[in-house]
C-alpha cells in the first residue's frame, strides 16, 4: 500500500500534469514526468520550468523529466494526466512495462469520444492488471502548483489501496477525501466541462448571472441523471468531484471550458478559438462522447446537447438558447 516517499511517475506534463509534480514532490515522493515533446523535457531537466504549459511557475530541480515510459513505469505510483482522447493509447504504450496491481490514478477528466466510455473502462480493457483510481474536484493547475488550499475526492474500488494514496499524495495544501465511488468521481469531472462550456455561452451573449445559476443548476440535474443511469452513489456529485468541480469551472474565466464558451457567446468562431488555444478544453470532445453514452442509457441531457449542437454542428446560439428556453414546463426532480 503506498505511503509517503514513494516514487511517483506522471503520464503527461501539460498544465495539470507538471502540477501534480509538484503535488507529488510537496509530499516528499521522488517525482518523474513523462512528457511526449522533447522541449518540454529539456525544459524541465534544465530550466526547471514548463513555458509551454505552466509558464512562471519554478519547478523543484528534483523533478525530473524524460521522453521514456520504462523511466516513469518503474515508479510506484502512476499518475495519469494525458489528455482523455490519448489516454487508452498512452496506457497500452505504458503497460507493458508497468508491474501488475500498479495504482494507476486517473487525473483526466473527460469520456472517450470514439466509444463513450469513462477512463476507468477504458483503461481497464487496455491494462487490466493494474489498479485503478481516479483523482478529481475543483482544482485549476497554477495555483495547485503555487500551493494553495486544494481539496480532491481520490476514489478507488479498494478503500485500503484509497487511503494509501491519499498519505501518499497528501499535505496540508493539497486534501485529498476518500471515497469508492470510482464512476461518480468521473461524471461529474466530465460533464462540468460541457456545461462550463454552456455558461461561458450564456456570459458571452449577456444574458445575466440569473441564467448562469440555472444553467449550474440543471446541469447538476443532468450529472444526477446521467449518474442515476449508471448507478453511481448520489452523495459522489454533492462533493468535491460533482458540485465542487461545477461551481469552480462554471464561474472562472480561468477555466479553458469557460473561455472556450465565452469567446463563442461574444461571436467568435469555433475555429478561431480552438486555433488559438494549446492546451485542450475537453469540454469540446466531452460534449459528444457524453451524448453518445448517454443516448445507450436512455437518459436526456438538453444543455450538453444544445453545446455539443453549438460547437459540432455549427447551429446557431441565439436559436439554440431559444430551443432550449421553449422546452415544455417539468417537475424540477
Amino acid at each position: 500500500m503506498p505511503t509517503s516517499g514513494q516514487r511517483v511517475g506522471v503520464i503527461g506534463a501539460g498544465a495539470w500534469g507538471t502540477a501534480m509534480a509538484t503535488v507529488a514532490h510537496r509530499a516528499r515522493c521522488k517525482t518523474i514526468i513523462r512528457a511526449h515533446e522533447a522541449e518540454v523535457v529539456e525544459a524541465i531537466n534544465t530550466q526547471h520550468i514548463n513555458p509551454d504549459y505552466l509558464p512562471g511557475i519554478p519547478l523543484d530541480p528534483a523533478i525530473t523529466a524524460t521522453g521514456a515510459y520504462t523511466e516513469a513505469a518503474s515508479a510506484d505510483i502512476i499518475l495519469l494526466a494525458t489528455p482523455t482522447q490519448f489516454a487508452r493509447a498512452t496506457v497500452a504504450a505504458l503497460a507493458p512495462h508497468l508491474a501488475d496491481g500498479t495504482p494507476v490514478v486517473i487525473c483526466s477528466k473527460g469520456i472517450e469520444q470514439e466509444t463513450g466510455k469513462l477512463l476507468s473502462e477504458a483503461i481497464s480493457e487496455t491494462a487490466p492488471n493494474i489498479t485503478i483510481a481516479v483523482l478529481s474536484g475543483p482544482t485549476f493547475a497554477d495555483e495547485v502548483a503555487r500551493g494553495l488550499p486544494t481539496a480532491v475526492t481520490l476514489a478507488c474500488e479498494n478503500l485500503d489501496v484509497a487511503n494509501g494514496l491519499a498519505e501518499a499524495l497528501g499535505t496540508p495544501t493539497f486534501r485529498p477525501y476518500m471515497s469508492g465511488d470510482v464512476v461518480g468521481a468521473q461524471i461529474g469531472g466530465a460533464v462540468k466541462n460541457v456545461i462550463a462550456i454552456a455558461c461561458g455561452i450564456i456570459d458571452g451573449r449577456g444574458l445575466g448571472q440569473n441564467a448562469r445559476a440555472a444553467t449550474i443548476a440543471r446541469g447538476l440535474a443532468e450529472l444526477a441523471r446521467f449518474g442515476d443511469a449508471l448507478n453511481i452513489d448520489p452523495r459522489t456529485l454533492m462533493g468535491l468531484s460533482g458540485l465542487g468541480d461545477l461551481t469552480l469551472t462554471c464561474t472562472s474565466v480561468a477555466s479553458r471550458n469557460y473561455a472556450v464558451g465565452k469567446a463563442l457567446g461574444e461571436g467568435a468562431t469555433h475555429d478561431d478559438v480552438m486555433g488559438n488555444r494549446r492546451s485542450v478544453a475537453e469540454g469540446v470532445f466531452t460534449a459528444p462522447a457524453v451524448l453518445t453514452r448517454a443516448k445507450a442509457l436512455g437518459v436526456e441531457l438538453p444543455i450538453c446537447a444544445a453545446v455539443d449542437t453549438i460547437l459540432h454542428n455549427n447551429a446557431d446560439i441565439d436559436v439554440t438558447i431559444a430551443d432550449v428556453l421553449s422546452r415544455p414546463y417539468r417537475p424540477e426532480h
